[in-house]
């Protein structure tokens, strides 16, 4: 069995408040969910109305398809024009772990 697990550091564009915040994590938590079959949350930085933390989380008992599926999610989340992904990092654990 293989977990990866991704973090998207998030810059949010016009937001001004905690309120418009949630308004644009939300869609993209939602669509990873539903688009990838993937655990994803808002994982961090709840306090700022212009950065957000997203954490997603896969789990398959095949390394490959652990890599394939995290780095969608991290060109999905990139080609949204609503914000800007300044990080990502990837982190994986197997049998051997």
């Amino acid at each position: 069995m293989y977990v990866g697990a991704l973090e998207l550091d998030l810059l949010l564009g016009d937001v001004h408040s905690l309120k418009q915040k949630r308004a644009v994590v939300r869609p993209v938590v939602a669509e990873l969910r539903k688009r990838f079959e993937v655990a994803a949350a808002e994982a961090g930085d709840q306090d700022l109305h212009r950065r957000a933390l997203i954490g997603v989380s896969v789990v398959s008992g095949d390394a490959s398809h652990v890599r394939e599926v995290l780095e969608a999610c991290e060109r999905a989340v990139a080609a949204r024009p609503e914000v800007e992904l300044l990080s990502a990092r990837q982190r994986m654990l197997g049998p051997e772990d």
